[in-house]
């Protein structure tokens, strides 16, 4: 099996939770429950910490500003 197309770690639920929040109709009990979703896997995979991939070929990546 190819180790390049593996997903990180709780990869969906951290998607799911952004994509909720950026949605125009907002909802907040819909994303709450994304957020406990993405606890539950955070705490069951013993994550200590997340990164931003520099490129995304699903999409635009945000670059940081310096001031």
């Amino acid at each position: 099996m190819d180790s390049t197309t593996t997903k990180p770690v709780c990869a969906v639920e951290a998607l799911a939770l952004l994509n909720c929040a950026t949605e125009s109709s907002y909802d907040r009990d819909k994303c709450l429950a994304l957020l406990d979703a993405l606890r539950a896997c955070i705490a069951q995979k013993k994550v200590k910490n997340f990164l931003l991939a520099e490129t995304s070929s699903t999409g635009t990546t945000e670059t940081p500003t310096s001031k």
